[in-house]
């Protein structure tokens, strides 16, 4: 048999080689993010803080009310534009943890949360997160579980529940709380010319973020540089549409 040229069995090993790879399959996110870049920013609005204490007295709740009537004013007026249905959140106050509320227990070492089923924000006036802070935490805490609202109006948090049984490792729960967290900094983006604060208090905000993180065990929220990461996303574009965790690399959402 005649042997082939050394340049024309190069080229048929490369072909060969290239139609024996296999084709790369490419996986659907597994929740459609509803935030569409046609709906644009979130407007620019003003929501001065009140004090948390006064005189010595604490006035969380009058400090959330506030943050609530904004997150209100500013989401409701997103969803006008967008041309969604939008309905604003029931919230209920504790001046102590209850064992139970909404009909569940009350989540282990959470801060505040979000009763889906009733569409009530739940927040405790006492406790390590938001008892004589003077940093932006509370004000965060507020507009993530103010997201978690915004995901259930969505449908977001519908299509993730069909799928629970499948996230033994977390990965969806984080997804889910993650889009929490930049839907929050797209929000702190929004208001943060008439919040009165300063560069240090944004990096104490980004501390206490990155301190919330979930480094161990079952991680359901992220690690602390995965929190901070989707905050800062949030803030700097101040539009929702930047904020779909559910398309990003499993990297991003660790």
């Amino acid at each position: 048999m005649q042997s082939l040229p050394l340049k024309r069995v190069i080229a048929l090993v490369a072909i060969l080689a290239t139609a024996c790879v296999p084709a790369q399959i490419a996986h659907a996110a597994p929740v459609t993010s509803p935030f569409s870049k046609k709906a644009g920013k979130l407007r620019a609005t003003a929501c001065p803080e009140t004090a948390i204490t006064y005189g010595g007295i604490p006035r969380a709740r009058q400090y959330l009310d506030a943050v609530m009537k904004c997150l209100d004013k500013s989401w409701g007026a997103y969803f006008g534009r967008a041309g969604w249905a939008f309905s604003k959140p029931v919230v209920r106050y504790y001046e102590e943890p209850a064992s139970t509320v909404c009909g569940v227990a009350w989540p282990e070492q959470a801060a505040a949360f979000y009763c889906t089923e009733r569409g009530t924000l739940v927040f405790p006036l006492t406790g390590r997160w938001i008892e004589d802070r003077t940093d932006l935490y509370p004000f965060k805490v507020a507009a993530h579980e103010y997201g978690h609202h915004l995901q259930s109006l969505l449908g977001v948090w519908r299509s993730y529940k069909a799928k629970i049984r499948t996230d033994r490792q977390g990965e969806l729960k984080r997804r889910f709380e993650l889009q929490a967290d930049c839907l929050s900094g797209v929000f702190l983006g929004s208001v943060w010319g008439s919040l009165r604060r300063s560069g240090d208090d944004w990096a104490a905000l980004l501390d206490a973020t990155r301190a919330s993180g979930d480094e161990d065990g079952y991680r359901s929220h992220g690690k602390g540089a995965t929190r901070v990461y989707w905050l800062l996303r949030g803030y700097r574009a101040v539009s929702p549409s930047a904020c779909d965790t559910w398309s990003a690399p499993a990297a991003k959402v660790a």
